[in-house]
This record gives C-alpha cells, structure tokens and sequence, in this order.
C-alpha cells in the first residue's frame, strides 16, 4: 500500500525496559483521527483525514491512491481543487488556431458555461453536473445546434485538463450525458430571382459582390478582401489568397478560412461584372495589419470599398444595406418603423455560396472540385451538406435519354399520332 496510516489520538511510547505502549495523544477525542499519508509523483507528501471508525476507508482510498498511479490516472488533489473557470481560462490562452476561434471559444465559456460550472472545482465533477447545466442551457440557448457547440467547447477543456493531470475522466464523456444533436446541414438555396432580385436592391457599388458570392462562392470576408491582383481575366480564374476580417473590434488581413488558399474558375459575366464594377468605382489601396491587430502592416488594392474611400465594414453593410436589399426583393419582412431587422441567419451573403453550390451540382460538377472551390477541407463535409442538391439517378437518366432522342431529331407527338400512323 501506498504510504501508510496514522492514528492522531495513540501513539507508541517506549519505557525504560524497552517494551513498546499505546498511549493516548493530547488530541485524543477531538478532531480527525486518522491521516493517510503518501508520497506523490512529484516528490511531495499528501494527505487526507479522516474519522474515528474509519481506518478501513482510510486505507480503501489509499489503495485507490495506489492504483491510480500504477495505471497513470493519478490526479494531486491539490490540482484537482482548481476551479474550472481557472483552468478554462488558461486553456483558452493557450488554445492553438485562429485567433477568431480563441475569441470565440473564450465567448461562449464566459457567457455559458462560468456563471453556471465556473467556480465548481476539476476534483469535484460528476456527470450530474453536466446534464444539470446542460438542462439550463436549453432556457438560454434554444437553437440545439448552438448548445451543441457551447457544450463541445467545454468538454474540450475537460479533456485538456485530463491530459494536464487535473481531472481523472472527462464527466462530458459519460454515458449518461446526452449531448445537444447536431444542427442539421441541409440547406435550401435561394432562386436565381432572389439572387438578381437582392443584386438590383442593392446600391450600384455593391451589386458586383453578388456576382463575385453567387458565381465564385466565396465568402462575405473574401469578397470585401478581393483585390485587383488576385482576378485573372486572361486566364478565367480568381485567386482566394485572403480574406477582410474583424477581430476585437479591429480589422485585418488573414488567411482564408481554415487556410484554404485555393483558385476558383472566373465566369467570364462574373469577370465583366468586375471589369465594369471597376470602371465605374475604381480600386483602392488599403492598409491593414496582416492575420492580428498587432500584425505587420499589409497593403491591398481591394475591389470593394465602403464609406469615405475605405475598406468595407461589413456590419455595417450587413444593417444599412444587405438587409434592406432583402427586404427590398421579398426575401425577409421589413423592419416595423424605429426597429432594427431582425435576425436572418440564413440569409447573410453566405446564401450565395449556397446557390453557387447549388447551380455547378446541377450541371453535374464533381463534389471534389465544387469542395475545392468553396476551400472545405473535408468534401465529406460538402457532401453531407448539399447531398439532397444533387442531382438523382433517374432524373439523369430522364435527361440523358431526352438528349439523345432530341439530338436524333426524333420527335412524338402523342398517342394519337402513333395511332393513326
């Protein structure tokens, strides 16, 4: 056994023979009796107390002590009394990737997850814990997808601190905690009326962002970041190198998104839209901080251009323009007088990526290539989300076989022609 018991009210006494005693402590009777005490990891003693009549449980935990670390699931008692807040906080500052994503993650823990779980220490949770939490998030939280996120965000942390030493098991992992489902990835693309309808809705400087979104697929960031050396008209194609991107409030040049640096094919309307866009609002050159607010300074000569000759605020073209362009062409209500617009989630500048998708999946582009255009990493996570917007088997079957029979010249005009022949 791992270090060894001691009883504070006895303790053994030798008399002048020799002959060893028990006698009582000036403690005996008061207090915690027993003290487990062991040698941890780190070199250091532990202990804990316990009661008079609990020897055996003070050696059960002992043990336990023991097994944990012969089996490397050893958690010092001192760590574990950190309190999840402390610790997601540390991870936070520490968490690799984007700096949008460490943002984001540090949101929904400071909003979600401490005012409920922040000052419970690693030692003490239990997966009660979590289904109890999870249970109030549905009050605050009503989109399932979100909660999903929030509660995956923690769990994250959870399995940090388990690799750090701090916590035995993730409590998330437990059986017995049901995680929010996943939101669902279906989509429904807009028409080809909504997309010219928003595009006529909108002022004439930003119309040929619609062209760039519907008939490229990239992102709001990515169109507001095009600049005139990334658009190859000789060659057909459009180079995503960058994106506009706003972090703390300040914006900056940065990777696109997951650092998908790709090219995309330039439809040759897509190119006269640009070539006219240009003409008639010519390029400026903007200078941003590259990937962080405290980055080296970049330089970009950007298509798009918003308010007094600078770059695009995009929340500002999100309320002032974007929204009552889909007013305009029916796509969402428009705001009661003296209110903002309400949310359109599903209707941001990231619908046009859906209807670009949408349109090469019908004229039977690969879901490869269509994944490499829109700069996914994964084509199974394209598939999983425009799989329904593909075409089905019998419909190309239908189309196949019409193509063949149109192409031959052959034509019927009905059951009453064939009968009289």
């Amino acid at each position: 056994m791992a270090g060894h018991i001691q009883d504070r009210w006895y303790k053994t006494e030798t008399d002048a023979v020799g002959k060893s005693r028990r006698v009582r402590t000036d403690r005996y009777g008061t207090g915690m009796r027993y003290r487990a005490r062991y040698v941890g990891p780190d070199g250091t003693e532990k202990s804990k107390s316990f009661r008079d009549k609990e020897k055996r449980l003070a050696e059960k935990w002992l043990a336990q002590v023991e097994a944990d670390m012969s089996r490397g699931h050893y958690v010092d008692p001192r760590a574990a009394r950190t309190t999840f807040r402390e610790y997601a906080e540390r991870w936070v500052r520490t968490h690799t990737g984007e700096i949008n994503s460490r943002e984001a993650a540090e949101r929904r823990l400071r909003l979600h997850a401490y005012p409920h779980i922040g000052s419970r220490p690693l030692g003490s949770f239990k997966p009660e814990h979590i289904r109890a939490w999870i249970a109030k998030l549905e009050a605050t939280v009503p989109a399932e997808s979100h909660r999903r996120i929030i509660v995956g965000t923690v769990s994250a942390a959870l399995s940090a601190a388990v690799d750090d030493g701090l916590l035995g098991k993730n409590p998330c992992r437990a059986r017995t905690v049901q995680l929010p489902k996943p939101g669902s990835p279906r989509v429904t693309p807009w028409t080809a009326e909504q997309v010219f309808g928003v595009r006529a809705a909108l002022q004439r400087h930003y119309r040929a962002a619609v062209d760039v979104g519907a008939g490229c697929g990239l992102r709001q960031g990515e169109i507001f970041g095009l600049a005139v050396d990334e658009v190859d008209h000789a060659g057909g194609w459009l180079a995503v190198g960058h994106q506009l991107k706003r972090i703390r409030g300040k914006y900056v040049f940065a990777l696109p998104k997951g650092g998908k640096v790709r090219d995309v094919p330039l439809p040759k309307t897509v190119g006269e839209a640009l070539r006219n866009h240009s003409e008639e609002f010519p390029p400026i050159d903007v200078t941003l901080p590259w990937r962080t607010p405290d980055g080296p300074l970049v330089t970009k000569r950007l298509l798009f251009s918003g308010a007094e000759g600078r770059h695009v605020r995009v929340s500002n073209f999100n309320d002032q323009h974007w929204k009552p362009a889909l007013a305009a062409a029916g796509v969402i209500a428009e705001a009661k007088e003296g209110e903002r617009y309400p949310s359109a989630r599903e209707h941001g500048m990231h619908a046009l990526r859906h209807f670009y998708a949408s349109v090469l999946l019908d004229a039977g582009e690969s879901i490869r290539a269509l994944s490499s255009y829109l700069g996914h990493s994964d084509p199974g996570f394209t598939l999983r989300t425009y799989t329904h917007l593909m075409p089905s088997s019998e419909g190309r079957t239908r189309k196949a076989v019409d193509s063949l029979y149109l192409a031959s010249g052959f034509h019927d005009h009905g059951p009453g022609t064939a009968q009289a022949a």
